[in-house]
């Protein structure tokens, strides 16, 4: 008997788990995320899902650092809602926390209607990928961000950074479901 899946309570239920942790980040040090630019952001994503990607392949992890995939996700989550809220507003002065919550769950949701459209249109194909694989286009649009960063955000026919960003988003989330609901 196949496990029925509710798609929109599922991602409801993990951008609900990163924006608790984005909240007690919050908490812990504020907006201090405010200083960066986009690249650095690109940047501490990309070191996140190195990290992913290292621990898919070796299968085992320092002992000094007790997390496994599940919270570089979370990290994925977040860090790319930081980076879109940092491309609209950019490097700035520390925002109030209830600015900083309103701004991340606008983005997060901006993500969610892109999913809603895409998932309807590839027939929800995500369910039958390896946790791997969402590791490896995560990789593949950081590597296309910073090519587009690195062309001062031009692209001739692609989409833009935010685009990617929000794409990104969606395949942590997606990891995430699959990590929780599998």
């Amino acid at each position: 008997m196949s496990k029925t899946h509710n798609t929109p309570e599922e991602f409801a239920a993990m951008k609900e788990l990163c924006r608790d942790v984005f909240e007690k980040k919050l908490k812990d040090y504020g907006t201090s995320w405010r200083v960066m630019r986009p690249s650095s952001l690109t940047d501490q994503i990309y070191i996140k899902a190195r990290r992913i990607r290292s621990l898919e392949e070796k299968g085992e992890q320092a002992a000094e650092i007790n997390e496994g995939i599940e919270p570089e996700f979370i990290g994925i989550v977040n860090y790319c809602a930081i980076a879109l809220i940092q491309l609209q507003l950019g490097p700035g002065l520390p925002l109030e926390p209830e600015e900083a919550i309103s701004l991340y769950r606008h983005k997060v949701d901006d993500a969610t209607k892109l999913m809603t459209a895409k998932n309807h249109d590839y027939d929800e194909a995500w369910r039958e990928m390896r946790i791997s694989s969402f590791t490896d286009i995560i990789l593949q649009k950081l590597m296309r961000t910073k090519e587009i960063e690195d062309h001062n955000g031009k692209t001739l026919v692609s989409e833009g950074i935010d685009a990617n960003y929000m794409d990104m988003i969606n395949y942590a989330i997606f990891a995430l479901i699959k990590i929780h609901f599998a």
